[in-house]
């Protein structure tokens, strides 16, 4: 990650998200000042804030992806909560420190996935060495050199049967580790609260596992036996002590419908807690210590990117505190017909590649042709225009009832389907209702 060059992050970002070309260039800045940050004395690195975003554009038109993929790129914790869920003390919501939670609980999950698939391989190896164990039976300890060797031999025999899947379906019992895990929730002024304790290490402190006698298929069995073996070699202390390293130094939160949370207080409906919402989200955004069931966590430098439609507020209606730990503003475009043409066509994984490559698997070969696109994207544009706004997510809804017969049919119907003009034009009353 260390040599991504803001013109890089765009590059990768064009593979799957179509124009947006100014908010794609924020977020390649704000990753490029990530790595310059790091490259910094400890002391500076300390005092330099990130640069959060607000992206401000109508639904549909890539707010979120952008950050997703930025995150992916990043391999970096990522969250996205909507700001109408928060609410200030004494009306219903949740805790705004939840936030901090929940983006540990992300990073300890991908750390975990991470350093499993370092393990995977010998988690196998000793997985089925167990299997062995139990189908052939433990080598007595008087057998002598003959019998051992035999035994051997006839390991060996069934290794290759194991592995062949001769077993899948043979039914054995296992004694397995069983024990519930997990973190309290505790009613507060703000509702449902997390303690900060993580009950499954304090168990493995104070009490041993309980066995649990399971019979299952040998298929199954092999499964859990992996993947207990590799959490069995996991460091679950290096693993949580990175996982937070990451999520205070590389952690993005999307705030999404931050709009919605934008403007005066009234003294009855939803729009009582506006405010309120504001001066809470402020404390996690400026940088605060947040205690969860893995330690202590600080949001000094976790990116912040707020999104909103903004259509009857402004960002600049934020409380003023607020405004100023949102320094970057981006404004995304609405989304045209020709947008829609090439939504469906040129991201890596575009929506007319993801709809053959399903249908292929009953047989169908589905072509769209140019002309067939374009009147899907003009279709999905007026639709939009008509009806309600909700950008490249109308795509999704046009494509599902135009396809819906040959989704039926398959596999029975199987063969060539072409979607040009005429068959859209065809449909067209259908998909309008």
């Amino acid at each position: 990650m260390e040599d991504l060059t803001p013109r890089q992050v765009v590059a990768h970002l064009d593979r799957f998200i179509v124009g947006q070309k100014d908010a794609k260039r924020a977020i390649a800045i704000a990753i490029r000042n990530r790595i310059r940050r790091q490259r910094l004395d400890e002391g500076m690195r300390r005092d330099i804030l990130p640069k959060n975003i607000i992206l401000a554009g109508p639904t549909g038109v890539g707010k979120t992806e952008i950050a997703r993929r930025m995150a992916a790129l990043l391999k970096a914790p990522f969250l996205k909560v909507e700001a109408t869920k928060y609410t200030e003390v004494g009306y219903f919501g949740r805790d705004v420190d939840t936030i901090a939670r929940d983006l540990v609980e992300i990073g300890v999950a991908l750390v975990k996935a991470e350093e499993q698939a370092k393990v995977r391989e010998k988690a196998k190896e000793t997985a089925e060495e167990r299997l062995l164990d139990i189908l052939q039976g433990e080598l007595p300890f008087t057998a002598d050199d003959a019998e051992r060797a035999e035994r051997r031999r006839q390991r060996e025999e069934l290794r290759g049967r194991l592995r062949a899947g001769d077993f899948d379906r043979e039914r054995i019992t296992l004694s397995i580790e069983a024990r519930g895990a997990g973190s309290m929730d505790v009613y507060g002024a703000m509702g449902v609260e997390q303690m900060g304790i993580d009950m499954e290490a304090f168990l493995d402190r104070v009490a041993p596992p309980r066995l649990q006698q399971r019979t299952m298929p040998v298929a199954r069995a092999r499964e859990a036996l992996e993947a207990r073996e590799a959490e069995r070699l996991l460091d679950k202390e290096a693993v949580t002590a990175e996982a937070i390293r990451r999520v205070e130094e590389t952690g993005i939160v999307f705030l999404d419908e931050l709009d919605k949370v934008v403007g005066a207080a009234t003294t009855h409906g939803p729009d009582v807690s506006r405010g309120g919402v504001q001066r809470d989200l402020l404390p996690l955004v400026e940088g605060c210590t947040v205690q969860t069931r893995y330690g202590p966590v600080r949001t000094d430098h976790v990116l912040f990117i707020g999104a909103g439609a903004f259509h009857n507020a402004r960002p600049e209606d934020l409380i003023p505190e607020l405004q100023g730990r949102f320094p970057l503003r981006v404004t995304l475009d609405p989304l045209k017909a020709d947008d829609f043409a090439r939504i469906l066509t040129e991201p890596e994984h575009s929506l007319v590649k993801q709809y053959g490559a399903m249908l292929a698997t009953d047989g169908v070969d589905l072509e769209f042709t140019p002309d067939g696109v374009e009147e899907i994207a003009a279709l999905a544009q007026r639709l939009n225009t008509e009806k309600s706004d909700i950008g490249a997510r109308r795509l999704h809804m046009v494509l599902e009832r135009l396809l819906e017969a040959v989704s039926f049919g398959a596999p029975e119907q199987r063969g060539r389907v072409r979607v040009d003009a005429p068959f859209v034009l065809q449909r067209v009353e259908m998909i309008s209702e």
